[in-house]
């Protein structure tokens, strides 16, 4: 038997099990990425869901401005017409989509802060539980964007290492984008300026 002869197709079907054992290994980490970005959309669904509970209860709780519920259902009504397919996750996309919800999110800060000077909605317990859950949201969130950064780094990653970089760029396997922090977070409020005069 001539080894000599099949050396060649040896080495071939070595070099594409190895090539498949790349692209595998970037569509797993993909998945990972698209699996944590559901995380993400699921978690701002749930607060999207929680929002016309909490503007009925307010509404029905006291004689509150109008201008003020009115933004928080418009937020509500951007945020949640933004969809972004994890196959179409880009830089400029995941930007729409954190703008939106950012907005949304300064709608109910201004929501929750105005709801502070009506003492009779602090006492009604739907109006308590439901701010609980909007917290304990808003939480869940933070964790669900800070496991799609890490997915997303660990792909990234992956991704431009030599030799996967060939085949990422031959199977268009995209770099994935990351959640930035929100404009004006990078300074910390000043807390008392108000009261120096």
């Amino acid at each position: 038997m001539n080894f000599k002869k099949f050396l060649p197709w040896i080495i071939i079907g070595i070099v594409i099990l190895w090539l498949m054992s790349l692209y595998n290994g970037l569509v797993g980490s993909r998945e990972s990425v698209n699996s944590k970005w559901s995380n993400v959309e699921a978690q701002y669904q749930r607060r999207s869901d929680l929002i016309p509970n909490l503007v009925a209860t307010v509404r029905n709780a006291a004689d509150f401005e109008k201008s003020t519920l009115e933004a928080v259902i418009q937020a509500r009504a951007n945020a949640t017409s933004i969809k972004v397919d994890p196959n179409d996750l880009t830089p400029e996309n995941l930007q729409k989509f954190q703008q939106a919800q950012g907005q949304l999110s300064s709608a109910l800060g201004r929501l929750l802060a105005v709801a502070e000077a009506y003492p009779q909605l602090k006492s009604v317990q739907n109006f308590s539980e439901l701010q609980a859950q909007l917290e304990g949201t808003e939480n869940r969130i933070t964790e669900a964007r800070r496991q799609y950064n890490e997915a997303a780094q660990g792909y990234n990653t992956t991704r431009a290492k030599f030799p996967r970089v060939l085949v990422a760029s031959l199977f268009g396997f995209k770099e994935k984008p990351y959640f930035q922090a929100d404009a004006g977070t990078e300074k910390a409020p000043s807390v008392g300026d108000e009261f120096k005069k």
